[in-house]
């Protein structure tokens, strides 16, 4: 084992380690770390001595921050494609661990954000601790939630997935459980005593129950106790709607909410309004994850990307010039625009509807 590769894998008795390694990074994903993760579990798929696959991030800070997004930005600055390369192979591999058929099992210890996401809420066994910071930010940077983002918030319950997708906010271990993007809590410092129950599992069966063994109820959690009105202001049409009843509800943090989505990139919260009722609507991780590499190929051609990273990770000046920077200014052709068929470019993991 190379202790600079990307991705480091190893084995414990019955179960093949996959970690991202790139602490410095926070893990950020790169094309060559999804590519890696997707040979390593079509070699663990056909491996008859793996009986799970357990995903960790390397260093203290968490399993994975995202995507390279600065990568990203110089791409589309430099008029390339290899993003779109990138989020192809990304998304089949978020489809590619939905279907694992064995175990698939991702700490989301700490930092685990966007592409971070897509590599670890899909699997089948998901646990979160006190240190976990869940997020999916991405109208912040010009962009809309990918790698089955929104498959994942269209399916929370009420309306939580909504307001996490326009605010963007980061959650703890306790709402990520709500929300349905985890499976169990376990204490930060019983993760290790976790993994070595988990090296003994021989069968499915018993990784299910080795983990229940060690998991505990989540402490905390805040987004219950606002379910009136994060459910009755984001059931609206529009998202100036949306801001309308945040703005106008009486509780602090519906006000602190509206705030926080005017902050956003106004054609962003729009395509992202859309692609969540959307992704509710179509059905199955496959079909939305086709939707948003439509969506992801018009968000890299416009300018909100760039200026978004610019102002967040490149400059840091944390003042983007939106364009268009009003939400009214965002026609529903504009949104339109981000779901229009891709011909022969399409990502196509859903079989096309019949004709008729």
């Amino acid at each position: 084992m190379n202790h600079e590769d990307p991705v480091l894998l190893h084995t414990e008795g019955r179960v093949r380690h996959l970690t991202l390694n790139r602490p410095r990074a926070l893990n950020a994903l790169n094309h060559a770390m999804v590519l890696r993760l997707a040979e390593a579990l079509d070699a663990a798929e056909h491996d008859p001595a793996v009986t799970a696959v357990l995903l960790t991030g390397a260093g203290e800070r968490g399993l994975c921050a995202g995507g390279d997004i600065r990568a990203v930005r110089d791409d589309a600055l430099a008029g390339g494609r290899a993003s779109l390369d990138f989020w192809r192979d990304e998304y089949l591999l978020n489809a590619r661990i939905a279907r694992f058929p064995k175990p698939y099992i991702a700490l989301m210890d700490g930092i685990v954000m966007g592409g971070g996401i897509g590599v670890s809420a899909h699997g089948s066994v998901r646990i979160v601790t006190e240190r976990s910071r869940i997020a999916m930010p991405e109208t912040g940077i010009g962009f809309v939630p990918d790698v089955g983002g929104t498959y994942l918030l269209g399916t929370a319950p009420g309306e939580l997935g909504t307001h996490l997708a326009l605010t963007g906010e980061t959650i703890g271990a306790a709402d990520a459980l709500l929300c349905g993007l985890a499976d169990h809590f376990v204490p930060a410092q019983g993760l290790a005593a976790l993994v070595a129950g988990l090296g003994a599992c021989t069968t499915p069966e018993e990784v299910s129950a080795t983990t229940e063994r060690h998991a505990r109820p989540a402490p905390g959690g805040v987004l219950a106790a606002h379910r009136d009105w994060i459910d009755s202001c984001y059931a609206a049409d529009t998202v100036e709607e949306i801001v309308d009843r945040l703005a106008g509800h009486g509780a602090p943090e519906a006000k602190e909410a509206a705030d926080t989505i005017l902050a956003k990139a106004p054609t962003s919260l729009k395509v992202t309004l859309e692609a969540v009722r959307r992704a509710r609507r179509i059905g199955g991780l496959e079909a939305v994850l086709d939707q948003e590499y439509r969506v992801s190929t018009a968000a890299f051609a416009g300018p909100d990307l760039v200026e978004g990273v610019r102002a967040q990770i490149v400059d840091k000046d944390r003042t983007p010039r939106w364009d268009p920077a009003e939400l009214s200014r965002v026609t529903d052709e504009d949104v339109a625009r981000h779901f229009a068929p891709l011909g022969d470019r399409e990502l196509g993991l859903a079989p096309a509807p019949e004709a008729g």
